[in-house]
């Protein structure tokens, strides 16, 4: 993170990305899920005052609009402050200039009460036993980071990746995970090693409607790439059947994280029946 101070000194776009670095930074640190050295470290000043000065200097972006600094010199406002709005606010307005959008679905959920100490760490993570996913070769950040953070909200033990799945732990993977890829187990495995004694089914076009069809209690979900779909080889490997999301529209298609959302509804409404 940046000094306030040293902000003017930067050129307009280079202080633009700097300042929207610095909020996912901040949102980070806020969500207690800062990954190692970024952590907010200014001992001379609270976090909530940093956060209002790197704010006071955005509002004079002569790009952002009227109806963006109404809303942050608002939420500035307010006391105390809430940090995590502020940031996220701004860095959406930020990246609107840039051009760029966030690369993930900005909704925060905070821990279960029961699983969170006083200090905010996390005692123990819940799961439903022996529900795994296998990402077969999904080749974006922002679809692997997103399957995880599913797997870990929706109550999945692990997951599985294939060998040309794209590392969990790239930048942008661990960024769309908030988190979950550091939280949840994973390996990477052939298809050759998934186990054979239980049920294996695949998410994919051409099976029984995800409304009928009979979910195993514990087994292992086979989801494919975002071209190609789960590969005829998986598909052999998925001995208990094909599962498939009835849809309406003219594409008739889903992102793979999107799909993979609905499907862990759907598996875990199925379990707690």
């Amino acid at each position: 993170m940046i000094e306030p101070s040293k902000l003017f000194q930067l050129e307009s776009g280079q202080k633009r990305r700097k300042l929207a670095l610095t909020y996912g930074a901040l949102e980070r640190d806020i969500n207690g899920i800062a990954e190692k050295g970024t952590e907010y470290s200014f001992t001379e000043m609270p976090r909530s005052e940093y956060i209002k000065k790197i704010t006071l200097i955005l509002l004079k972006d002569p790009k952002l609009t009227d109806e963006a600094k109404k809303e942050l010199s608002s939420l500035l406002e307010q006391t105390p402050i809430n940090e995590l709005k502020v940031c996220n606010c701004a860095r959406n307005h930020l990246l609107s200039i840039i051009g760029t959008f966030p690369a993930e679905w900005d909704l925060i959920i905070a821990p279960h009460n029961q699983n969170t100490q006083i200090d905010g760490t996390i005692k123990q993570r819940e799961f439903y036993k022996g529900i795994t996913v296998y990402a077969e070769d999904i080749r974006s950040p922002f679809n692997i980071g997103s399957i995880f953070r599913t797997a870990e909200a929706m109550g999945a033990e692990n997951v599985l990746i294939s060998p040309f799945c794209i590392d969990p732990t790239q930048p942008r993977a661990i960024r769309s995970g908030m988190g979950c890829i550091e939280t949840l187990s994973w390996e990477r495995k052939p298809l050759s090693e998934l186990p054979k004694d239980i049920p294996i089914f695949a998410l994919e076009t051409g099976g029984e409607n995800i409304e009928t069809f009979k979910f195993p209690k514990e087994g292992i979900c086979i989801i494919g790439s975002e071209e190609l779909g789960v590969s005829p080889e998986a598909l052999k490997c998925a001995t208990y059947g094909r599962v498939s999301i009835p849809m309406k529209g003219l594409k008739a298609s889903l992102n793979v994280g999107v799909a993979f959302g609905i499907l862990m509804q759907k598996w875990v409404e199925y379990i707690n029946k």
